[in-house]
C-alpha cells in the first residue's frame, strides 16, 4: 500500500479536528518545553500529533490494545514526514483498569472526550493512575463536556448526556463537583476550570500529595 493510501485509510474523528486548536491553545499555557506528558485514550492520535507539531513537549500516546494499531500507525506515517514529530513517543498499551501504567514520573496526564464514554467505576482508576505516575506538583488535564452538580451547563450537552446512556446506562457526561472530590482523594488540587468551546471544559487539577500506592521516603 501506497503511503498516500495508507494515510487516507487512518481512522478520523471530526471532532478532534474541530476542537484540536482550542486545546492546544489551552494545553501551551499550562506545559514547559521539555515536559513529559502521558495521554491517556489517544484514540486517531490527532491531538498526540497536532500538540508535537506545535508544542516542544515528549508526549507520551496510549490506548487500549483494541486501538493500538491505528495509533501506531498514524504516529508512525506522521513521523516520517515531519521532523518536529521527533518529541512523539511510539504509542503504548494502557487500559485504566489494568495496574500497568507507563512509568512515569510525568509532568503532566492529558485526556481529551475519555471520562464520559468510560464506566463511571473506571474514572476513579483513572484519577488514581494519574496521581500515582505524576511527579510531586505535576499536572492532570481532562478535557471534555461536564455537568455541575447534576445540572448541564447547555441544552447541547443535557442531550448529549441522554444519548450516551442511551448507548450504554454506564456511559455519561460526569459531575465536575464530583470528579473533585474523586480527585481530592488522590492527593490531586483542582486549581482550574477553563471553559472551551461548544460547551465543553479543561478541568486542572495539581498533585500536592502522593498516592497511597507511592513508596514514601
Amino acid at each position: 500500500m501506497a503511503p498516500e493510501e495508507s494515510r487516507v485509510a487512518l481512522p478520523f474523528s471530526e471532532a478532534c479536528e474541530r476542537n484540536k486548536e482550542p486545546i492546544l491553545a489551552a494545553l501551551s499555557q499550562w506545559l514547559a518545553e521539555g515536559n513529559r506528558v502521558l495521554e491517556v485514550g489517544s484514540g486517531t492520535g490527532q491531538h498526540a500529533v497536532h500538540v508535537c507539531r506545535h508544542l516542544r513537549v515528549v508526549w507520551q500516546p496510549s490506548d487500549r490494545t483494541i486501538n493500538l494499531s491505528d495509533l501506531r500507525r498514524r504516529c508512525q506515517l506522521e513521523g516520517q514526514t515531519d521532523a518536529q514529530l521527533g518529541w512523539l513517543l511510539p504509542p503504548v498499551e494502557l487500559d485504566v483498569l489494568q495496574p500497568h501504567w507507563p512509568d512515569g514520573p510525568f509532568d503532566a496526564v492529558f485526556s481529551a472526550n475519555i471520562a464520559h464514554i468510560m464506566p463511571w467505576s473506571a474514572v476513579p482508576r483513572l484519577l488514581e493512575g494519574s496521581a500515582r505516575v505524576l511527579r510531586c506538583s505535576g499536572l492532570l488535564l481532562l478535557y471534555g463536556p461536564f455537568h455541575e452538580g447534576g445540572r448541564h451547563t447547555s441544552p447541547s450537552n443535557a442531550a448529549f448526556d441522554q444519548h450516551l446512556r442511551s448507548l450504554d446506562p454506564a456511559m455519561g457526561v460526569r459531575d465536575a463537583l464530583e470528579l473533585t472530590a474523586l480527585a481530592a482523594d488522590c492527593g490531586l488540587q483542582a486549581i482550574d476550570d477553563l471553559p472551551m468551546p461548544a460547551n465543553n471544559r479543561l478541568l486542572v487539577f495539581r498533585r500536592v500529595a502522593a498516592a497511597e500506592s507511592e513508596p514514601q521516603p
